[in-house]
């Protein structure tokens, strides 16, 4: 098998989740064996969609998809599905393969210690659902890598995942041998082992490659932007210059009139010549939450709370004393598995034992799996849903405010990209006017573009908030008042 050898090609393919949603435009790229590629693009580009494409999971409109032969594909998808969820775990490794597997015990211990999940029990018989939001993230990739595939399709791999995790990650894509294409926002993460970099334009619908490392190729685009745009700055100063001549000359007569002429022919040209710039992808408007209105006293109290121990896995209730009242932001800390989700969820819900939420608080909360948004309403009933007073313009307006556009406000939850769901779940919270706002790894899914105004939004933010975030980058950028570090 020659290491240069391409493996996928993608000839003039189009695609269309519907006549309204164009994904890709008569598209070409080749993907070469051993490398380890990036695929960037704005969020709702169509980048998962790439990755159904070539593991056979969709089929294109038109154009030609080429594997070569006997090439085995594997893809780690973003989030396990509902399911998938009661499960158990050795029935969720063998839905990865067509036919029963019998020695799948082995192969199933030796993967979750590549993926670092693994503890004093075996886990066989554990329902997936008892798992964290981290460690579902490593039994998805799990579930690619114990295919042993040719190509490892990645998407999204870091969600979810706290820094150890990540690191035991990174550390593993640097060493691995075959062909990976991973999509991913975390640009630290990416650099680490990028070789090449694939952008799929949402404007265009085309497809992009670049060579180099992920800064170099952001490097080399951001060059070519302003190159560009200088040069059409250019030609446009000229074609203006010609036009006005042309203008002058023609109120001449006689000869001057094939000089006026020349002149527009020679714009004309010049319009032809420029180049149509990329337009960069765009990034959210800047937001705030408002705070519920009548908020007062203690917003949420905590005097205690269960963890997972890590030894045996068995809850754990421990002594804490914390108050949070208006404008305190409380940070919760730990590794994967210790209980960060489910403590949200029960303070959430009111029913965690040794939290108490002050009366008629109301509650705004961010899941990470977004499983609080109705998958089969539209966007627009569900941004509607969370107003007080449903008001059509002013939800149009901040929807706009989150690149959500007249076509996606029509859309079902479920029909969105991860992305898209995140974005949708931040306009909610604004439309609702929390007066607690508790956020489980806000950052998962979102362009790295959009994350600095979210986090200004959160450290502007008056009323009392609850996160739980493993990018250390995100959370520096917020007003932090206290820490409760679930492992000490």
């Amino acid at each position: 098998m020659a290491k240069n050898e391409t493996i996928v090609s993608f000839e003039d393919v189009s695609f269309e989740h519907s006549p309204m949603k164009p994904i890709l435009d008569e598209v070409n790229f080749s993907v070469r064996r051993g490398t380890k590629s990036t695929f960037m693009g704005q969020n709702g580009a169509g980048k998962s969609t790439i990755f159904w494409l070539i593991a056979g999971g969709l089929k294109s409109e038109s154009g030609k998809i080429n594997l070569i032969s006997g090439l085995t594909v594997a893809l780690s998808r973003q989030v396990v599905t509902r399911d998938e969820l009661d499960l158990t775990v050795r029935e969720f490794f063998q839905k990865c393969f067509a036919k029963k597997i019998y020695d799948l015990d082995p192969k199933i211990d030796e993967v979750l210690e590549v993926v670092n999940l693994k503890g004093h029990e075996r886990l066989h018989d554990r329902v997936v659902r008892t798992f964290s939001g981290g460690q579902q993230a490593r039994l998805l990739l799990a579930s690619a890598l114990i295919q042993d595939p040719d190509l490892l399709l990645l998407d999204e791999p870091t969600n979810n995942l706290d820094r150890a995790g990540i690191e035991h990650l990174t550390s593993f894509l640097i060493n691995y041998k075959k062909t990976v294409m991973v999509i991913s926002h975390d640009a630290d993460f990416l650099n680490s082992f990028t070789d090449s970099v694939f952008y799929l334009d949402v404007h265009t619908h085309k497809i992009e490659q670049y060579s180099g490392n992920y800064f170099d190729v952001v490097k080399q685009i951001a060059d070519r932007i302003l190159k560009e745009e200088r040069l059409n700055a250019q030609l446009e100063k000229k074609i203006q210059e010609n036009k006005d001549k042309a203008n002058f000359f023609a109120h001449k007569g006689g000869k001057m009139r094939l000089v006026a002429k020349r002149r527009r022919e020679e714009a004309a040209e010049m319009e032809e010549a420029m180049v149509e710039v990329r337009k960069e992808d765009k990034t959210i408007r800047p937001f705030i939450i408002p705070m519920q209105e009548d908020l007062t006293g203690d917003v949420l109290t905590i005097s205690a709370c269960r963890v997972i121990n890590p030894k045996n896995h068995k809850p754990v209730t421990k002594s804490v004393s914390i108050k949070l009242g208006k404008g305190q932001h409380l940070l919760l800390r730990g590794p994967n598995g210790i209980g960060k989700s489910t403590l949200l969820e029960s303070i959430a819900k009111g029913n965690a034992s040794g939290s108490v939420i002050g009366a008629k608080v109301k509650v705004g909360y961010y899941r990470q799996d977004f499983s609080t948004l109705n998958f089969d309403q539209t966007v627009r009933q569900s941004l509607l849903s969370v107003m007080a007073k449903p008001e059509e313009e002013k939800m149009r307006a901040v929807a706009a405010g989150f690149l959500i556009t007249a076509t996606i406000v029509e859309s079902k939850i479920g029909q969105l990209s991860e992305g898209q769901k995140g974005l949708v779940a931040f306009a909610r919270l604004v439309l609702e006017r929390p007066g607690l706002l508790i956020l489980d790894e806000p950052t998962n899914h979102i362009n790295f573009r959009h994350l600095p105004e979210i986090a200004k939004a959160l450290d502007a933010y008056e009323g009392a908030m609850v996160l739980v975030s493993h990018v250390p980058e995100f959370v520096e950028q917020i007003r932090i008042d206290e820490v409760l570090d679930l492992e000490k």
